[in-house]
């Protein structure tokens, strides 16, 4: 069975890379220790800890609600809580795994461009400190952010510092780190440990990987030991897990990692280019790693998901989310754009009413 030939929909739906394929059957050889006894995780985490500094805690997890909420669930007591932008994965996209799990709550904060600054937290712990509030413990971010955006080095290191300076911790969700350090030019050591961040789930699934992620505590004191009680509990803890740790292996050597995220980043800029000449699209949000939001007529979005998978992100305006990931080829950007530009064109919107199968899609 063939899978979707092309998608602009999200990187979760990417193959997976053959130099991770290389990796899985290498490491598909003979028996191994299980639960991370075996040499392909000591290696991974060698690897890691060479990027992020010899303190480094490593956890692999299969997935990346697993890696939020493990990682999360060692910071936080049930009684408290965490701060994050309204439009973060944790809050919209992982069905109130962590309230369960930990029993924490998440606290949403509102803000234009789905980042989160010193000033926007400040109303947050002024208030409600006794026992019928639960109380915030840590700030959770995305790197870069739902919206496709990337904090600067000097916002996270601000944002970093009023948490410190509070007492509360930090945590990213870098499900697509890579990209963010792509698009800055950096490593993603610089953007999270040298700048103060405390946890960060460090995404591989969307960057060329079958499955897994890893949760590295850059202060192993920080879970106290709590963190393989918390995985295994979270039904994280990989009993093969030489195969999530050879993925991971293979991706940091030879920084592997970067050249499939530039890629990545390089093919929605790519696609940025063209459709700025093509009447009737209007890109809503700054373009910065693999993600174009943008809207254009509700009814030439129908058309061009005939051809084309892609998420209307927000209904209501339309707004198109279009990804890119490390397979894109730049004529399946060059295809795309001729789709969308087909979709708009006077000729389409005359002979082509919306069909049945447009009208299932805005029903959705």
């Amino acid at each position: 069975m063939k899978g979707l030939r092309r998608s602009f929909a999200s990187d979760n739906n990417a193959p997976v890379a053959p130099e991770i394929f290389d990796a899985l059957r290498a490491a598909n050889d003979g028996d191994a220790v299980g639960y991370g006894g075996d040499p392909w995780t000591a290696s991974a985490i060698r690897r890691f800890r060479e990027r992020f500094g010899e303190a480094t805690a490593v956890y692999f997890t299969f997935n990346g609600t697993g890696a939020n909420v493990v990682a999360l669930s060692c910071l936080l007591r049930p009684w408290e809580a965490a701060l994050c932008p309204a439009s973060a994965h944790l809050q919209v996209d992982e069905c109130a795994a962590l309230e369960r799990f930990a029993g924490s709550k998440t606290i949403p904060i509102v803000t234009a461009d789905g980042k989160l600054r010193p000033q926007d937290l400040e109303s947050h712990l002024r208030a409600g400190h006794d026992e019928h509030h639960p109380q915030p413990r840590v700030i959770s971010i995305s790197q870069p952010t739902e919206y496709g955006d990337v904090y600067e080095p000097g916002e996270l290191r601000a944002l970093c510092d009023y948490a410190h300076n509070r007492g509360l911790l930090v945590h990213v969700d870098g499900a697509r780190i890579a990209n963010a350090a792509a698009a800055l030019s950096t490593t993603p050591r610089a953007l999270t440990a040298d700048l103060g961040v405390d946890v960060l789930s460090f995404g591989g699934t969307k960057n060329g990987l079958m499955f897994g992620e890893a949760i590295c505590f850059f202060d192993p004191a920080l879970p106290a030991g709590s963190a393989p009680f918390v995985r295994k509990q979270g039904m994280q803890l990989a009993s093969k897990m030489r195969y999530v740790a050879a993925q991971f292996d293979a991706l940091l050597v030879d920084d592997l990692w970067l050249r499939f995220a530039k890629h990545a980043n390089a093919m929605t800029a790519r696609l940025h280019e063209r459709i700025k000449a093509i009447e009737g699209i209007r890109v809503t949000r700054p373009v910065r790693c693999n993600a174009i939001f943008a809207t254009m007529d509700r009814d030439a979005l129908a058309r061009a998901q005939e051809e084309f998978f892609f998420y209307v992100f927000d209904e209501a305006l339309p707004e198109a989310r279009w990804m890119t990931h490390w397979a894109t080829q730049p004529e399946d950007v060059a295809a795309f754009a001729d789709c969308l530009e087909r979709a708009l064109s006077p000729s389409s919107r005359a002979s082509q009413p919306p069909s049945s199968r447009a009208s299932e899609l805005r029903e959705q």
